[in-house]
């Protein structure tokens, strides 16, 4: 209740804003997002963004009477571009203590799950014991990686790094690796429920880890407090609306992990 009381404090100095500004530009939120990880966020044929986090971060733009811009960034955890302020936010990072360090956190904006995935016949498991010797693709720069580097790179598991969700995808299929550690929305999209993913299946239960973090949120610059209360403002009030149920329901982020 508190939160939604402030909420509605804060609704109501930005229409006082909105209305002293009255011909002047609207104001404008500029997310950094890599456009590489579909279902999340990633270009249509037609080149537009396209995704749940860009449905989202639109939705907030609109909740808080602001333009979205949409900085398209090569690599997703750019603290220092943050810092320069060459954009105003990360959209769609899971907070872990690593990142805390550097930024500040929104509230979540969904539960995010992370598994082991590989042939159904391997018999491999998310742990040392079963992977020792073998080959492990994580996505370079991701939470997966600093995950598997920290906990099982000087155990004997070998960590491969890719640029590329894709190219990780076609090596598991090629056999070149072993197994891939994933959270459950974007393998799904990208092999699980295609035809090549037929021998393929989540291995062993979730992984639970503070590397891993349970959720994805927006980074903000840790001194930007407004902003960082006004995006869980908005994400709130599209709560309370029914327009961020509408949004994620495509998703699945509910299906069984």
């Amino acid at each position: 209740m508190a939160l939604i009381h402030i909420c509605v404090v804060l609704a109501l100095l930005f229409s006082a804003d909105a209305l002293a500004a009255d011909d002047q530009t609207r104001r404008e939120i500029r997310f950094a997002v890599a456009a590489q990880f579909p279902p999340f966020q990633s270009r249509d044929p037609q080149g537009q963004l396209v995704g749940l986090n860009i449905e989202l971060g639109n939705a907030l733009c609109v909740q808080l009477n602001a333009r979205c811009v949409w900085v398209d960034q090569v690599v997703v955890e750019d603290f220092l571009s943050l810092e320069a302020r060459k954009f105003d936010a990360i959209m769609g990072m899971a907070p872990t203590s690593e990142r805390r360090r550097w930024v500040s956190f929104t509230d979540n904006l969904y539960p995010f799950t992370t598994r082991l995935v590989g042939r159904s016949t391997s018999g491999l498991l998310p742990h040392v014991k079963s992977l020792k010797g073998k080959r492990v693709g994580v996505l370079l720069g991701s939470n997966r990686e600093a995950f598997a580097r920290t906990k099982w790179a000087h155990r004997g598991v070998i960590v491969k790094s890719f640029w590329l969700n894709n190219d990780l995808v076609r090596s598991l299929i090629a056999g070149e690796i072993d197994a891939t550690l994933q959270g459950t929305v974007e393998i799904r999209e990208a092999l699980l429920d295609t035809d090549e993913g037929r021998d393929f299946d989540f291995l062993g239960p979730p992984i639970s880890a503070a590397l891993l973090g349970d959720g994805v949120a927006i980074a903000v610059r840790k001194p930007d407090t407004a902003l960082r209360k006004e995006l869980n403002c908005a994400l709130e009030q599209l709560k309370q609306n029914g327009e961020y149920q509408r949004i994620i329901r495509h998703y699945r982020l509910d299906a069984a992990p």
